[in-house]
């Protein structure tokens, strides 16, 4: 009955994968949520004490207000970083409509989150909106002074060029996921070969196949009697060969 109705027989379509909006902004969230109460603490705790060496001295935290970018680049131009930071939050909320990538939620939440960390330094610290210093309280050795939001924006850097160069896109497709169709499964439709004229479409059947209803290409029966009902050729009237 599928066959008549030309349903697909085999190959399961590929179901489309459900957008990772959720994933962004959870990641986007907790690594928010970490920056702020890290900056907290180590303002509340380490602004009126020498810096503290751990692990012998392979980090040291420390409290250090930095007006420039990440790593203390730029410091003269905090005004300018507060209006890439917005303008790279609203491309990532806007590109979350079409994240269907974990990887890449993951990778965008990093960004989000380590751009939203430091702007909020930016807008509520000294000396004021768009204008405050960034408190950076984490030092390893030959390397700037730099924070959590700012190992997050470097980590997810790093995951969009590795996520780059292996092929994969936001959409989810990419390397062992093929292209969605606009009915879910691959473009267009069942796996190939199936449905197409000749496989399970009605009248399709080969000559001589002996499907119910199909002629051979002599208009005789696909049991092989005659045009006009008649025996089979080399067969006697009686039916004796």
């Amino acid at each position: 009955m599928q066959a008549a109705r030309g349903t697909p027989l085999t190959g399961a379509a590929v179901a489309p994968q459900p957008r990772r909006v959720r994933v962004l902004i959870a990641v986007a969230v907790l690594v928010l949520a970490a920056d702020i109460i890290t900056k907290v603490i180590v303002v509340a705790t380490l602004s009126t004490r020498p810096p503290v060496r751990l692990l012998g001295g392979l980090v040291t935290l420390r409290v250090d207000r930095n007006p420039g970018a990440a790593f203390s680049i730029g410091t003269s131009m905090t005004l300018v970083f507060s209006a890439i930071a917005v303008s790279v939050i609203i491309y990532i909320l806007r590109t979350s409509r079409r994240i269907y990538s974990v990887p890449w939620a993951v990778t965008l939440g990093l960004l989000l989150g380590g751009a939203t960390g430091n702007l909020v330094d930016r807008l509520l610290r000294y000396p004021g909106p768009l204008r405050g210093y960034v408190v950076d309280w984490i030092q390893l050795p030959h390397w700037p002074v730099f924070n959590v939001a700012d190992s997050s924006i470097v980590c997810g850097g790093i995951l969009a060029v590795l996520l780059a160069g292996r092929g994969v896109r936001i959409d989810g497709t990419g390397p062992g996921r093929p292209a969605s169709g606009p009915d879910g499964g691959r473009p267009g439709g069942g796996a190939p070969g199936v449905g197409s004229p000749g496989v399970g479409s009605p009248g399709a059947g080969s000559p001589g196949a002996g499907s119910p209803g199909v002629g051979s290409p002599d208009g005789g029966a696909a049991d092989g009697s005659s045009p006009d009902g008649g025996a089979p050729e080399g067969s006697t009237p009686d039916g004796s060969a």
